[in-house]
């Protein structure tokens, strides 16, 4: 499209773009070399580490942030980085993090970074920007949930017993595994699109998850979609 296009007003034409969502060029760019200063030590912000081997797995010290804004609901973002919580009770790759004890492993808190607080107008910057993150747009577009109903006990019934959720993640303070993320708050946190397809190929996002294929037809994983959107809405 750009083929023939003088370089100048190539470049005109993006300032003009970003001026017309309301996003001062500085200000982005800004906020951009402020984000990859402050998260990037941690964070993955592009996709390079599916290209390292799998054991970059083990090496990670946070989740990657580059397909942030596929992922995440902006509200849930700009009020979670003033006030940042625990997500991953056993970080982001547990066995770092486990110690023996006469119960067998535990989580070794002690080893866990604490995230930290952003004011509200760094937070609204930060988020602002992590929303742009959306290399994967093409894998939301092909999505086909519609968020719907379950009944309480079939939803959790299918999430324990059946699909064996819960040896990985919590669908309740303290009830359920601490390999993965708490899910008890899913709903609040991610884009109901993100979930579904998620679950359905959690290596399409990230190569080296450590997320398996479970049942991956679009019933099975609507099902469990619609029981994080229950016990979501019932958090406070």
């Amino acid at each position: 499209m750009t083929k023939g296009i003088p370089v100048k007003l190539r470049l005109t034409l993006g300032i003009a773009a970003v001026l017309a969502v309301g996003v001062p060029l500085a200000v982005h760019a800004d906020t951009a070399a402020d984000v990859k200063q402050q998260c990037g030590s941690c964070h993955a912000l592009d996709h390079d580490y599916a290209k390292a081997a799998k054991h970059e797995r083990a090496e990670r010290k946070a989740p990657p942030l580059d397909f942030a804004g596929n992922k995440f609901r902006r509200e849930w973002l700009y009020s979670w980085l003033q006030n940042p919580v625990r997500l991953r009770p056993a970080g982001v790759f547990p066995p770092a993090h486990a110690k023996p004890s006469a119960d067998g492993d535990v989580v070794d808190t002690a080893t866990l970074a604490k995230h930290p607080a952003l004011d509200a107008a760094q937070a609204g910057k930060v988020a602002d920007y992590l929303m742009t993150l959306t290399p994967f747009d093409a894998l939301i577009a092909a999505e086909t949930y519609q968020p719907g109903s379950i009944a309480q006990r079939m939803g959790q019934m299918n999430f324990g017993k059946f699909k064996g959720c819960d040896g990985c993640h919590q669908d309740a303070p303290d009830k359920g595994g601490v390999s993965g993320p708490e899910l008890y708050t899913a709903w609040q946190r991610l884009q109901p699109a993100f979930i579904s397809a998620y679950i359905t190929q959690p290596a399409a996002w990230d190569p080296h998850t450590m997320m398996p294929v479970g049942d991956a037809n679009a019933a099975a994983v609507h099902k469990l979609a619609n029981y994080l959107k229950l016990i979501g809405e019932k958090q406070p």
